[in-house]
């Protein structure tokens, strides 16, 4: 028989996210959306409030991220929504089924020019998988089931609901929501059997997994294809520590020469974007690993692309009968590379430099990070140091703002973080642009007790911009920060505390006191202002 619930419009939502597995919500208080308040204090559900409100979409997202399951943020009505669209844009591209829950202007005088009344749908529509206005207090619950419903269903994504005034504050009863996950997609076994046809005959094969691997649960059965098939794997966003770094077939430095020289390219979970050449590999042929149609790839001709749950299409693979190539030799030749780049890497972690040079930077978090702490990016030519210098060694910990781009996702993404893991060291990695955005909800961190570590690299400058800008035009404009400010004393001045680190040989001490520090802490690092990671173009 259905449970029967009822109460304002606040318990009737709550009740049904509870029924989905959210666990917290996060937000920036607006009167619009108090009913919400309330039945998360009159049933002690975690809040955990910002200062701004796309830190609370990001924090939603992170923890989608890492728990692989629903994340709420609550916005209040106009601004409120507006300031979160950034976030939610975000979450679109990251596949991150967040629900967003605004507040509206009531329904009864909609048109009379009531406190922050707007449509926000024509807004959130483009970069929702589902939005909706719930003009009943009744239909609230099948609203936030429908919305969830869609977000968790592959391609995932993020939802939105408004409530005008009236209806949130009103009383109703309704049914409970199931809660039910949806079911796998089964993809075509006959294009599964051609695409592990394609990798099992090729003589140099390659995998590229990526964060759907992740978020789809598919970790071990992509483990088990590569160690099947003996193909070399590469990774991307959450699809990184798949595999340990230590593992034979686990590669992060020989990209380029495993792509330029493979004969069939197999990308998992990740879309053909800017990030992989937009799929082009040269005469190798492309398998494209998808968990919906939807994503399969409109501007490249692909050899097969099975659609469909990636651990069913990935143990379909790893369980082909047919003839198989040896890859030994292949395998061999691209761990030469990859021993080389990595003496290379080596070399620059270690450099003694003044002022410091970024790789130093991550040559002293490699040695203080541990295997499972949550690394998190946020930041264009400082972050982009990162992903060639650390090696995450297991999966779901590593965040970063993903193929949008968006700066400013770091102090959500450390919240949510050290909420979902309490015990692991959270380390933020921003550049001195991206921490503009952000700081601020250091505060948040401080006054709700969530402690992370925060090292920027500060060189004064829009890296990715500034040189670019110089070598097309001799000259750079709007490109310049102030050089060698002092974010580790806006930090402290917010009840937090930090250092700012001049010499090479000083960093190993700072990061250190500053995952011993049991507050936010932020390492703020003055690097070379000369020294950009080599891209040819931030446009391309």
């Amino acid at each position: 028989m259905t449970e029967r619930i009822e109460g304002h419009g606040g318990e009737l939502a709550l009740a049904a996210l509870r029924a989905y597995g959210v666990r917290e919500m996060f937000t920036l208080s607006g009167g619009h959306v108090f009913p919400l308040y309330d039945a998360a204090h009159r049933t002690d559900f975690p809040v955990y409030d910002v200062r701004h409100e796309q830190t609370a979409v990001f924090a939603a997202e992170a923890v989608t991220k890492l728990q692989r399951r629903p994340g709420l943020a609550v916005l209040t009505a106009g601004p409120g929504v507006t300031n979160g669209i950034s976030g939610l844009t975000s979450a679109f591209f990251n596949a991150s089924p967040v629900l967003v829950l605004g507040g509206r202007a009531p329904a009864f005088r909609w048109g009379s020019g009531s406190l922050q009344e707007m449509d926000h749908l024509p807004l959130v529509r483009p970069v929702t998988k589902h939005a909706e206005t719930v003009f009943s207090t009744e239909d609230i619950p099948r609203a936030v089931a429908a919305a969830l419903d869609a977000a968790l269903t592959p391609h995932r994504g993020p939802v939105f609901l408004d409530f005008p005034l009236e209806v949130v504050f009103s009383v109703g009863e309704a049914d409970q929501p199931t809660g039910a996950a949806p079911a796998p997609l089964e993809a075509d076994p006959d294009e599964v059997a051609r695409a592990a046809e394609l990798v099992a005959q090729a003589e140099r094969p390659v995998i590229v997994a990526g964060s759907d691997v992740w978020s789809g649960d598919a970790v071990d059965a992509l483990r088990a294809a590569a160690e099947a098939l003996g193909v070399p794997v590469f990774t991307n966003g959450m699809g990184r520590g798949a595999l340990p770094p230590e593992h034979p077939l686990a590669f992060a430095k020989a990209r380029r020469a495993a792509l330029s020289g493979a004969d069939v390219v197999v990308v998992v979970g990740t879309p053909l974007d800017f990030r992989l050449s937009f799929g082009d590999f040269g005469d190798a042929k492309v398998v494209h690993v998808v968990d919906a149609p939807s994503q399969r790839a409109g501007h490249v001709e692909t050899a097969a692309s099975p659609a469909g749950d990636l651990r069913l299409i990935l143990t379909a693979l790893a369980d082909h009968v047919g003839d198989r190539v040896d890859h030994t030799d292949w395998i061999a030749q691209l761990r030469v590379k990859e021993d080389a780049a990595k003496a290379r890497d080596a070399e620059e972690m270690a450099a003694e430099t003044d002022p410091i040079r970024p790789a130093r930077i991550y040559g002293e978090l490699r040695r203080v990070l541990a295997r499972d702490a949550i690394t998190i990016g946020d930041g264009g030519d400082f972050v982009s140091y990162a992903g060639r210098y650390l090696e995450p060694a297991q999966p779901g910990t590593w965040l970063d703002p993903g193929p949008y781009g968006c700066l400013g996702t770091g102090m959500g993404y450390a919240m949510g973080a050290r909420i979902t893991h309490p015990d692991r060291q959270v380390c933020v990695l921003m550049g001195d642009g991206a921490a503009g955005f952000s700081l601020m909800d250091v505060e948040s961190l401080v006054r709700q007790k969530l402690p992370v570590v925060m090292v920027v690299g500060n060189n004064g400058i829009w890296g990715l911009e500034k040189h670019p800008m110089r070598a097309m035009y001799g000259y750079d404009i709007a490109a310049d920060l102030q050089p060698e400010l002092r974010y580790d004393q806006v930090v402290a001045a917010m009840g937090g505390a930090g250092e700012t680190v001049t010499k090479a040989a000083d960093l190993g001490a700072a990061l250190e006191r500053a995952f011993d520090a049991g507050v936010p802490y932020l390492v703020n690092v003055i690097t070379d202002p000369a020294d950009s990671y080599p891209r040819s173009s931030t446009l391309a």
